[in-house]
């Protein structure tokens, strides 16, 4: 039963930090549990519970009011967690150099970036390419942190997953919005072989290096959807949560905040 307890809970978690990634609710907006509760087909404890542990990962904020409400987040808290995974995952790529790539994890590694090489190496990016891109990429970074085999360093990649467009693929569909997102996911491809080039040649500070580079890209992304708001709410819900994005559209009355 307790494994069954356990598993619900996780559940709910994973279900509710997809909801507000996916700007399902306003900054301000109350989280009322029994609603919630229904939405998800599930009792208020599990939805409490799951409602504490995003308030510990800093999606969501106590209410004055009681109980608890959506938070709003700062482009410069977006850009900081950005550019610390950069340094996170750049150590990772260093301590893989210092201590040798796997045979097969060389092999996992190569076939991805195969993948992505397919998706990205043509005249014209369709939708199912920019799908195959984003999963291919997903898994890359994956590898990356898990063959380091460091408790703590998943751990903090995984609070960074878990904030607003800070993960490795959170600020892609940025790119199939614009002229220049084709050439910009070329750039960030090779970077991907150059990181695997550098981890393979045991060259741990150019991994490094390497890994703080790549998420430049995500960064451009960012100024990007800062300068084109209504854009960046068409493609990524989710930037209703960005205060900047939010005093754009409050003038509009869009989304009133309680």
């Amino acid at each position: 039963m307790g494994g069954s307890s356990e598993s619900q809970q996780s559940r709910v978690v994973v279900q509710l930090r997809d909801l507000i990634l996916k700007g399902e609710f306003s900054p301000g907006e109350r989280l009322a549990e029994i609603p919630l509760a229904e939405r998800l087909g599930v009792s208020r404890t599990p939805v409490r519970l799951a409602l504490a542990t995003l308030e510990h990962e800093g999606l969501v904020m106590q209410s004055s009011s009681g109980g608890y409400q959506m938070r709003r987040f700062t482009v410069q808290e977006v850009a900081d967690a950005i550019r610390i995974r950069g340094v996170i995952e750049g150590y990772a790529a260093r301590l893989l150099a210092e201590k040798g790539v796997s045979p097969e994890l060389s092999r996992q590694l190569h076939a991805c970036l195969a993948e992505g090489d397919r998706a990205v190496n043509k005249p014209t990016m369709e939708l199912d390419d920019y799908t195959l891109y984003v999963e291919m990429n997903d898994r890359f970074h994956d590898l990356l942190i898990s063959a380091c085999d460091n408790f703590v360093l998943s751990r903090v990649i995984s609070l960074l997953n878990s904030l607003p467009f800070a993960s490795a693929s959170a600020m892609l569909p940025m790119q199939s919005s614009m002229e220049e997102g084709h050439q910009w996911m070329k750039h960030a491809h090779r970077i991907h072989h150059a990181i695997l080039q550098a981890m393979e040649r045991g060259q741990g500070l150019r991994a490094q290096a390497l890994g703080e580079e790549h998420v430049e890209i995500a960064s451009m992304n960012l100024d990007y959807a800062m300068d084109k708001p209504d854009l960046a709410v068409k493609f990524m819900q989710g930037m209703r949560l960005v205060s900047e994005m939010t005093d754009h559209h409050a003038k509009k009355d869009t989304y009133p905040v309680e």
